[in-house]
């Protein structure tokens, strides 16, 4: 049976969730209260600055959009794009459609058109971080990093709270067009990663929750960014 696109899915993308603000848990408590009311919810990777499988301490920095997730997700359709800042999360979320790097692209209907759903480092990033992806994104890897999991998370989550992610993304036509190579032709690609909130032919580059402040509303058979109304 094809996975569907429903009208008013709801697409979020590189929020970076805890350093580059909250309106992610925002839109969550909204989700929750019934304000806003996604028929489902694709979650495009990168959601959180850095969250993994296999390990109760770095949940501890997000903890309270975690809850939230795997509360709505016992009522609301969501599917989890794995980014390369969030991995192996099939455990955290057994509710939720976990698709990891490997398992993408994901292919859906939107009414008729074939849509391909991936984070964005999947094609066109190179043999060496196809390697480094699969080593980190592995269970035996993480766990023998326990029992320095304190002393590595406290430094990589200090890096990436510093670190700047807004910025413009120039030959990025180039790099779309790689990408779209990839793909047959008459289909439409959807990815996050690139913070760009823009479309090129067939490719449509999500916006960064983080950097642009939108999200994506499919309305009508279409997707639509939009700038969510969060309450302060």
């Amino acid at each position: 049976m094809s996975r569907e696109i429903a009208n008013g899915a709801i697409f979020i993308a590189d929020s970076h969730y805890p350093h580059h603000g909250d309106t992610f848990l925002k839109i969550l408590q909204q989700i929750e209260k019934k304000d806003i009311n996604p028929t489902q919810l694709f979650l495009m990777g990168d959601i959180f600055d850095l969250l993994f499988g296999y390990n109760q301490y770095i949940q501890t920095f997000s903890k309270p959009a975690i809850d939230l997730l795997q509360k709505l997700s016992l009522d609301l359709e969501i599917i989890y794009i794995e980014g390369n800042h969030d991995f192996c999360l099939k455990d955290i979320f057994p509710k939720i459609k976990v698709y990891s790097r490997k398992e993408q692209p994901v292919e859906y209907l939107l009414g008729e058109d074939k849509i391909y759903l991936s984070h964005g480092d999947r094609y066109a990033t190179g043999s060496l971080y196809s390697l480094y992806s699969n080593i980190l994104r592995n269970k035996t890897t993480l766990t023998l990093l326990k029992p320095f999991e304190k002393q590595i998370i406290d430094h990589r989550m200090k890096k990436l709270k510093a670190k700047k992610i807004c910025k413009e993304f120039k030959n990025h036509k180039k790099k779309f067009d790689t990408i779209i190579s990839h793909y047959p032709k008459e289909s439409i690609i959807i990815e996050g990663h690139f913070h760009q909130g823009l479309i090129h032919k067939n490719y449509i580059s999500l916006p960064s929750l983080a950097c642009q402040g939108k999200i994506t509303l499919v309305e009508d058979g279409e997707l639509k960014f939009y700038t969510p109304t969060v309450q302060p």
